[in-house]
């Protein structure tokens, strides 16, 4: 099973299967950690606290979950691990690398090369084929287009897409879009993919092909997944799922042997013990 697990814990957090140790976890040689981040957001007169201190590391490839409902926080750590905001206070390690200490342009091919992302909305260019939408990240990088169309047939043909490489988006399934999404994520090779709510919009059927094709991926590719969520249903097929409530990560829940009514009952823990 994958590490993942609190820098710290909050007193009276329940003690689950998979319940973090208390000590302080070594942030060097982690795929990802977050050592004492706070964010927060002004909004005229008023400060919200959207983080309040987030400890935890990953330490090996795997698919891990971040679940907290709405308003927890875990949608404003999503993004300060894409390096797409920054926090207030606190380091943010990702992919190895201490993201407050490269420049705007480090960060912009840091993003680039060791980091997919995956969104809700599939994001996808409706004028360019699945193929174009896959290499279009190389093409406005000026990459060799043949390299490019090589790495996007391998893409496509593993992710089942072989067939629907000249279709472009209008004439593709919600699932299917999903899929040449995550091929676009996975064009460069990256050492972590985040993943907001990615199946919020698909149907049940499509929803559980992509969570088994996440899993698929990261032991196969040795990628560090993690995929933000507040749907027990999404979250057990993640192999831990980080628990996040009021702006903290307060512990972790190994899915092993769980069902999604299972891990419900064990989030409620957490969120009784708060």
């Amino acid at each position: 099973m994958p590490a993942a697990k609190p820098m710290s814990r909050e007193q009276g957090a329940p003690s689950t299967n998979g319940a973090p140790g208390s000590g302080v976890a070594q942030a060097p040689g982690s795929i990802i950690a977050c050592i004492d981040v706070h964010k927060a957001y002004h909004t005229g007169e008023r400060d919200v606290q959207a983080l309040r201190g987030v400890d935890f590391t990953i330490e090996r490839p795997g698919f891990y979950g971040i679940m907290g409902a709405s308003g927890s926080g875990k949608s404003t750590l999503l993004h300060l691990l894409a390096a797409l905001d920054t926090p207030d206070r606190g380091t943010v390690i990702v992919a190895g690398r201490d993201l407050s200490r490269m420049s705007d342009r480090e960060l912009t091919l840091f993003r680039r090369k060791q980091l997919g992302i995956v969104f809700q909305q599939f994001n996808l260019i409706p004028t360019l084929t699945a193929a174009e939408n896959v290499e279009l990240p190389g093409m406005l990088a000026g990459d060799d287009a043949r390299k490019l169309r090589e790495r996007s047939m391998e893409l496509l043909t593993h992710l089942g897409l072989a067939d629907r490489r000249d279709h472009k988006p209008d004439a593709l399934s919600g699932g299917e879009q999903q899929r040449v999404a995550i091929a676009r994520a996975l064009l460069y090779r990256p050492k972590v993919v985040l993943a907001d709510e990615p199946t919020g919009n698909l149907d049940s059927v499509n929803s559980r092909r992509l969570w088994a094709l996440l899993g698929e991926i990261s032991r196969t590719e040795q990628v560090t997944i993690v995929m933000v969520t507040h749907e027990p249903t999404a979250a057990v097929n993640c192999e831990r799922v980080l628990v996040m409530l009021d702006g903290q990560v307060r512990g972790h829940i190994d899915t092993e042997g769980l069902d999604a009514g299972g891990l419900a009952a064990r989030y409620q823990q957490f969120v009784a013990a708060s």
